[in-house]
This record gives structure tokens, C-alpha cells and sequence, in this order.
């Protein structure tokens, strides 16, 4: 999708996060690129084969951003999450693979 490079990963965590672990964000990014990798890092938070109802992705995402709604929206348009039509089951479908590098 991008041309992420290890220094567009080190520009993200240095401008955009207050920590790395626990994972909090300080300010989401405009620019798609940014967004796409600051996306991955949250990927990571899922576990690939888990189902999880909007509450429980709502109470991973409030810990990492306080606008998680926004958050969990951008994941699901993004494809690094999926979810049913009415929004009660949302599940991992990006390959964490590529993200790892991101931690």
C-alpha cells in the first residue's frame, strides 16, 4: 500500500507517541501514510483468530487514544480489522507479519 521505510517507523514513534508499551498515542496523524503505520502498531493489540464484541475493541483502543471510535473506524476502512453489518463482532484480518518490525 506504502513505501514504508525504517525511518517513516521512527519518525512515527518519535512524533506521535507518548509511550510504546503500553502503547498511547499523542496525536493520530493526517497524513495517510503516518496513519497506515500508526494503524499497524495498533494491530498488533489484537490477537489474529479472536473475536471481540465493540465493547472489548472499544476498551483495548481507549487506553491508546481517546478518541478510539474514530480509532476503530479507521481500522475497519483501513482492512486491518473487519466486523459484521450490525457491529456486534470485529475480528483481525491484516497480516501481523508485516507489522512486527513495528514494535
Amino acid at each position: 500500500m506504502f513505501d514504508i521505510k525504517e525511518s517513516d517507523i521512527i519518525k512515527v514513534k518519535e512524533s506521535l507517541l507518548i509511550s510504546r508499551n503500553p502503547l498511547r498515542v499523542k496525536v493520530f496523524p493526517s497524513k495517510e501514510k503516518r496513519k497506515y503505520i500508526l494503524l499497524g502498531m495498533i494491530s498488533l493489540l489484537f490477537e489474529s483468530g479472536k473475536h471481540y464484541t465493540e465493547s472489548e475493541v472499544n476498551d483495548i483502543l481507549i487506553e491508546v487514544y481517546e478518541d478510539f471510535a474514530s480509532v476503530r473506524r479507521y481500522l475497519i476502512e483501513y482492512k486491518f480489522l473487519d466486523r459484521t453489518l450490525n457491529g456486534s463482532d470485529y475480528w483481525l484480518i491484516a497480516d501481523q507479519t508485516e507489522f512486527e518490525i513495528y514494535r
